[in-house]
Parts: C-alpha cells; structure tokens; sequence
C-alpha cells in the first residue's frame, strides 16, 4: 500500500547518540529492495543530510531546509526551490540585528554566521557542517536564501515568532524544529509542500506516503501524508494530529514503522 516513506532525522532517524542504528538501516535496506521510495525530510540543509542519505545508500531527491530545497542526492539536480522573500528577510536581518539575536542564514549551501561563537560552535557540530564567519552580516539580507535561523532560549524564541509573524504579513513559514531553534522560511518551504511536490513527481498518491517525525517543524508533512507519524519523543502536538505513534528514537521507532506498515511483518508489534 505504502510506496515513500519520508523521514526526519533528528530525534528521528538518528537515537540521541546521533546515529542510525543497524535495525533501522536494516529494515530501510528491505523497504527499498522492495521499491519503496525512501527520502529524508529535514530542517538541515542538503549537505548535512547527504552525508546521512550515503550511509543508507538514497539515491532520491532530499527534501532539506525544511522543505525549501528538494533536490537529488546522485547528480544535485533540483526539483523544488523556494527561498526566503528578500523584503521580508531584510526585515528579520534588522529586527534580529536591533534585538541582539543570533542569525544564521544560509545562501548557496553554505552556513553563515556574523561572529564566531557558541551557538554557531553548538550547531556545527551537531550538523556536522563547517560555518563561515561574514563580518559584514547585514550586506547577505539581499542573497537568496533557503533558510534563516535563530538560536535562543526557548522561551524568548516564541515571543520573537509572534512578532515576526505580525511583521512579515504571512510571507513567511515561521516553525521550531527544536526548542532552542526558530526557523524562518518561505511560506511554501515546509516539509508537507515538498513533499507533495516530490511524490507528485514520482507518480505516487499521497495516500500512499508515510510522514515520520518528532517536532514542530514536522506537522505539515504529517497532515500532508497517508500516514502520519509521531516519534514516541514527540512534541505532544505532533502527536495529538499524528495518525500513528510509534517507538522513540532510542527504541528503533522508524524500524517499528517500516516492519509494520511497509515490510507487515507481524512481529513488529503495536502501538497505538
């Protein structure tokens, strides 16, 4: 029934170890042998989740940067492409340079930052992506961009987002895809367009996708799928729109998923 699964990778994919466990690399291997279509759907941008579509061996476009940028994992082509409105990022570009906030935009793929410090240390690693450091920050508001972020306390984040989102005038996809991280993109950059971009270009209905993820930033995706599904770690308002909660990220909750729906194989067991 099911022929594309899509799937987050952080706090999803990945365990809190940061890495895909065999089991789950294992029943991947067997979705695919058996023609389902197996893509990643991430906040990160394409070339920190190339690195992680190698290890499963993809060879599918990547839905990245939210949704912003899908493009295929073999030969870079592009397949869908939006990127920030250029009034409404020069507008985040002041507002987060009057408030003091920490921006990171990101232009042809590569990370940039206005100073080297702890939150762009903290997300480089974690991403496993190098940063440049541009002085002159204000001067990259005019570049095309896939993906604006701020990193801050979780607290303060969701005050900026509601006064971002009175400023912009809906130009602009405004979500969290962890506490400390708000992202900015546009409107039609979320994961659920993508991915209804890229099973459209495969032919397949989306009655027959499967949506797997743990935050905020994957709600659309979920409502946008045949099946969607909240990690067991999920934001409880992913799971309260999800139409299936399966194992946490530490427990092979992706595994479960794909024994149970792609592979149906009985001992995958249940959840709810």
């Amino acid at each position: 029934m099911y022929k594309m699964l899509a799937i987050d990778i952080d706090d999803t994919l990945i365990n809190d170890e940061k890495q895909i466990t065999e089991g789950t690399k294992e029943a991947l291997a067997a979705a695919l042998a058996e023609g389902v279509i197996v893509t990643l759907a991430t906040g990160r941008m394409y070339a920190s989740a190339k690195q992680l579509a190698g290890q499963l061996e993809l060879n599918v476009p990547l839905i990245t940067y939210q949704g912003s940028l899908v493009k295929n994992s073999i030969d870079g082509r592009v397949l869908y492409e939006r990127t920030v409105p250029a009034d409404a990022a020069q507008l985040i570009f002041d507002f987060c340079e009057s408030e003091g906030l920490h921006l990171q935009t990101y232009v042809n793929d590569v990370l940039y930052v206005k100073e080297d410090n702890d939150k762009a240390k903290a997300y480089a690693a974690l991403s496993k992506i190098p940063y440049t450091v541009y002085p002159n920050f204000g001067e990259l508001a005019a570049q095309p961009s896939m993906k604006l972020l701020i990193i801050d306390e979780p607290e303060l984040l969701d005050r900026v987002a509601e006064r971002l989102r009175g400023l912009t005038g809906g130009q602009v996809h405004i979500t969290k895809s962890k506490p400390h991280f708000l992202e900015i993109v546009h409107i039609e950059g979320t994961k659920g367009h993508a991915l209804a971009h890229l099973a459209e270009h495969f032919g397949i209905g989306l009655e027959q996708v499967i949506g797997i993820g743990d935050s905020w930033n994957d709600r659309e995706m979920l409502e946008v799928a045949g099946l969607g599904v909240a990690m067991g770690n999920a934001v409880e308002s992913l799971k309260e729109i999800a139409d299936y909660v399966t194992f946490s990220n530490n427990e092979d909750g992706v595994k479960h998923v794909v024994e149970k729906f792609v592979l149906r194989r009985e001992e995958a067991g249940s959840r709810s």
